[in-house]
C-alpha cells in the first residue's frame, strides 16, 4: 500500500461512539429520498463548541460545513440561527428541547472541537430527534487540524445515512476538466477537488488537451484522454507520485477510458482506420489487449454494471447513435434505448439499478436516466448543452455540465458543473474557480 493512500485512510481516525440514550422507543424522524419534490426538514445546527479563539472559529467552520452539505443534497433546510436558543447548547448535556421546537427545528445537532496536546483536534457531535426527544447518533473524530473539513463531509453523511437510511456523499472528491482561454485556442488541464468546490488543485499544467477523466475504484490512479505526443492516447495519472503513463500501446487513436469496478481493468475505445471498436486491457500486464466489438461502426463510451458482468455502450451500428448492453466478454449485444433522438455517455449507477445518459432530439441536449433493460426512460434537465452525467456514490444524485451559447461576438459559451437529484429535482451550481466539464465523481474517501 503506498503512502499516499496511508495517509487518506488514516487522515480521519474514528474515536468513540456515543450509544443512544435508552427510554420509551417512539415514532423516529426519518426522509423519504425516493419521493418527488421533497420538503426539506428543518435542521438545527449551532456553532460546535471551542474553548475560544482558533478552536471557536474551527467549531463554526465545520458546523457552517455540515449545514452546506446538507442544505445542498436538497431533503434538509438548516434552520435561521436567529430562530436558535438564547442558550446555547452543552457539550454532551441532553438540550432543551422545547426551546429548539419553538425555533421551528425537527432534527438537531450539537458539537465540539477541541486541541489536544499533541497537535490533532478531537471533534465530537450528536445528532437529536427534537419532537422525540432522544439521540439518534454520535461519534467523535480525532484528526489533524489541516482535515477539519473531512470531518465535517463525515459528520454530514453520517447524519444525511441516519436519516434517509441511504450512504451519504459529501466524503468525496470530483475531477473534471478545468477550461479557460479563447473558444478558438481552449486550455483544457485537469483539476480536482471535494464534492462541494472546496480545496481545488490542477494536475496537468494546460500544454497537451485532456478529456474525459475517470476516477480508479481505489481512487489511486485517473485515467483520462491526453493529446501529449499529438495522437489522442488513454493516460493514467498516479495520484500519489503524479507520473503520468500511457497505456496499451495502440497504432491507433485511444480514447473514452473506464475502469473494472475491482480496477484491474480498464475498457475503451480505439479507432483503426475510421472505425471505433471497444478494447479491454488488463492493467497487471497478463496479455495483449483484447477486442470486445466489431464490425464497420462506431462503437464507443463503454462502462462496467457494477458487479463487471456488462458494459453499456454508445454504437450507431443500427443507423443512429443509441445505447447497447453487452456481456463484459463481448458476447449477448443487444439495443436497450428506443425513443427519439440520440444517445450517449452513458454510465451505470452504483447501485446498478439504473443508467444514466446524454440525449439529443430536435436540437436540445437532455440528461436521463433508463434502467438497465431500456425500460422507465426519465429526461431530468435539458439545455443548449448538457452532457457527461456521472453518479454520486449512493447513485442518488447526479452531476453533470451545462453550456451556454456563444454570440457572434465571441462572447457566453461558458461551462459549469450542476447537480441535480434522481426525481429531478434541486438543481444546484457546484463552484469552480473557471470553466468546468467532464465531471466524474469519486467513491467516498473512506
Amino acid at each position: 500500500m503506498t503512502k499516499g493512500r496511508l495517509m487518506r485512510l488514516g487522515a480521519v481516525l474514528l474515536a468513540f461512539l456515543f450509544c443512544c440514550p435508552g427510554g420509551p422507543v417512539r415514532a423516529e424522524l426519518r426522509i423519504d429520498v425516493t419521493g418527488g419534490n421533497i420538503n426539506p426538514v428543518p435542521i438545527a445546527i449551532p456553532p460546535f463548541a471551542g474553548a475560544g479563539g482558533a478552536e471557536a472559529t474551527a467549531g463554526r467552520d465545520i458546523s457552517g460545513v455540515v449545514a452546506a452539505d446538507l442544505q445542498n443534497s436538497g431533503l434538509f433546510r438548516p434552520v435561521d440561527p436567529a430562530g436558535f436558543a438564547h442558550n446555547p447548547p452543552v457539550p454532551g448535556a441532553q438540550p432543551d428541547f422545547a426551546d429548539w421546537r419553538r425555533a421551528g427545528a425537527q432534527a438537531l445537532v450539537t458539537g465540539a472541537e477541541a486541541a489536544l496536546p499533541d497537535g490533532r483536534i478531537k471533534v465530537d457531535f450528536r445528532l437529536w430527534d427534537v419532537y422525540a426527544g432522544q439521540q439518534l447518533s454520535g461519534y467523535g473524530y480525532t484528526t489533524t487540524p489541516r482535515n477539519w473539513r473531512r470531518v465535517a463531509h463525515i459528520i454530514a453523511d453520517e447524519i444525511y445515512k441516519r436519516l434517509t437510511g441511504e450512504d451519504g456523499y459529501f466524503d468525496t472528491r470530483i475531477v473534471y476538466i478545468a477550461e479557460s482561454g479563447p473558444a478558438n485556442h481552449r486550455i483544457k488541464r485537469l483539476a480536482i477537488m471535494d464534492q462541494d468546490g472546496a480545496n481545488n488543485r490542477y494536475l496537468t499544467d494546460g500544454r497537451a488537451l485532456v478529456l474525459t477523466p475517470r476516477f480508479s475504484p481505489n481512487m489511486q490512479e485517473i485515467a483520462y484522454l491526453s493529446y501529449a505526443g499529438g495522437t489522442p492516447r488513454v493516460t493514467l495519472y498516479n495520484l500519489d507520485s503524479g507520473g503520468q503513463e500511457v497505456i496499451g500501446g495502440f497504432s491507433g487513436m485511444s480514447f473514452a477510458p473506464r475502469f473494472s469496478p475491482d480496477g484491474s481493468r480498464v475498457v475503451m475505445s480505439l479507432t483503426r482506420r475510421g472505425i471505433s471498436n471497444i478494447y479491454v486491457l488488463d492493467l497487471r500486464g497478463e496479455g495483449a489487449p483484447r477486442q470486445l466489438t466489431g464490425g464497420d461502426w462506431i462503437d464507443t463510451s463503454p462502462c462496467y454494471s457494477p458487479d463487471g458482468s456488462r458494459i453499456v455502450f454508445t454504437s450507431d451500428r443500427g443507423g443512429s447513435q443509441q445505447l447497447y448492453v453487452m456481456n463484459a466478454d463481448g458476447s449477448g449485444v443487444r439495443r436497450i434505448s428506443f425513443g427519439a433522438g440520440k444517445y450517449g455517455d452513458p454510465v451505470w449507477s452504483p447501485k446498478g439499478d439504473l443508467i444514466a445518459f446524454t440525449k439529443i432530439d430536435e436540437g436540445s441536449f437532455y440528461v436521463g436516466v433508463m434502467r438497465p433493460d431500456g425500460s422507465g426512460e426519465r429526461l431530468l434537465v435539458n439545455g443548449y448543452l448538457v452532457a457527461e452525467p456521472t453518479w454520486a456514490p449512493n447513485g442518488r444524485v447526479l452531476m453533470f455540465y451545462r453550456k451556454g451559447p456563444t454570440t457572434a461576438d465571441g462572447r457566453g459559451g461558458h461551462s459549469r458543473l450542476y447537480t441535480i437529484n434522481l426525481t429531478g429535482y434541486n438543481e444546484r451550481e457546484v463552484p469552480t474557480p473557471g470553466d468546468a466539464s467532464d465531471p466524474a465523481w469519486s467513491p467516498l474517501l473512506r
